[in-house]
């Protein structure tokens, strides 16, 4: 069974509000390769995550959900898909999904600017829901905006960055990922007139799911094929990022000075050989370990809120998230 289906979230309604966040633009042609290009973005596949955390947040709610908080769930997935093409480009891969990606088939500058437009245009849809009732909509616009951008920058500045500390290599998880996951469980909630102390838990659990989101797709690019990544397996090594598996395989002396010698001008076998020696040491186990640690924060959060119906949603997204890919 599918996630959305698990949840008894209705997909198409989502997407639909996707597609409409383009669509009701007056200002963009519908056959422009601005339009074209998000619709394909958007279509091309994808679990909803977030937009199905904002739905699951609203359960927790005084209110029923209604069409805002649709709205937000679709503008969850907008901030994503404009995160992604930035990814792509700092990352320099050619592929997203296993298709083309966006930067490849527009030029880098035509992407950045579809970016900037996706990320802008939530902050213009977010901004009608003002006032100090609706302050939590702030939330979610502010992460499009800045932390997103924080954790691309962090990402980009410490590439073969072999003296990145755990904090550091946390704090761009959180900020590139994590957040984001929390805040829209948070903002759902709140849509609904959840209590602050509720939407607070909903938050703490997002980002425990987030980083142990984070950390479990750093271990993939060691552990599986590129058919399944959808690009070449090894890339975060190869494009210089310094992940969870390569801190703990740089505690060992006899491995570090090796993992040290990767740089912009390595070849594909120097990488292939490093990547060899990080999967026959612990690091593997070390980072699955530290992903597991974040997924016992979520569960004991469930607990605390056993008293909804709905945290059997957040079951249900636990499973799927201690399950993913492996």
């Amino acid at each position: 069974m599918k996630l959305h289906e698990a949840l008894n979230i209705d997909l198409d309604e989502i997407n639909h509000e996707i597609q409409n966040i383009v669509a009701r633009d007056k200002d963009v042609p519908k056959k422009s390769q601005l339009a074209q290009s998000i619709l394909e973005l958007t279509g091309s596949g994808g679990k909803r995550l977030r937009p199905l955390m904002v739905i699951v947040g609203s359960r927790f709610g005084r209110k029923p959900s209604g069409r805002r908080t649709l709205q937000l769930s679709a503008a969850a997935e907008f901030i994503h898909a404009a995160s992604l093409i930035h990814d792509d480009i700092i990352d320099d891969a050619e592929l997203r999904r296993g298709a083309p990606a966006l930067h490849t088939r527009t030029g880098v500058l035509s992407a950045v600017h579809i970016g900037n437009y996706m990320s802008a245009r939530v902050i213009e849809l977010l901004s009608k829901y003002t006032g100090d009732k609706n302050r939590y909509v702030h939330d979610l616009s502010s992460v499009a905006t800045a932390q997103l951008c924080l954790g691309e920058y962090q990402q980009m500045e410490h590439a073969y960055d072999y003296n990145l500390t755990f904090e550091e290599y946390l704090e761009k998880s959180r900020n590139k990922t994590a957040m984001l996951m929390a805040t829209c469980l948070r903002v759902g909630a709140l849509s609904t007139e959840s209590p602050e102390e509720v939407a607070d838990l909903l938050y703490n659990f997002g980002e425990a799911l987030g980083m142990s989101f984070q950390i479990q797709d750093d271990l993939l690019d060691f552990t599986q094929s590129a058919d399944v990544l959808g690009k070449p397996a090894g890339s975060d090594l190869r494009n210089g990022q310094v992940t969870l598996p390569v801190l703990f395989a740089l505690q060992d002396p006899e491995l570090a000075p090796v993992i040290r010698t990767i740089g912009p001008a390595s070849s594909e076998e120097e990488v292939a050989d490093v990547l060899a020696l990080i999967n026959r040491s612990d690091a593997l186990a070390r980072t699955e370990g530290v992903s597991q640690d974040y997924l016992d924060q979520a569960a004991a959060i469930i607990q605390r809120l056993s008293s909804y119906p709905a945290h059997a949603d957040l079951e249900t997204l636990l499973q799927y998230f201690a399950g993913r890919d492996r």
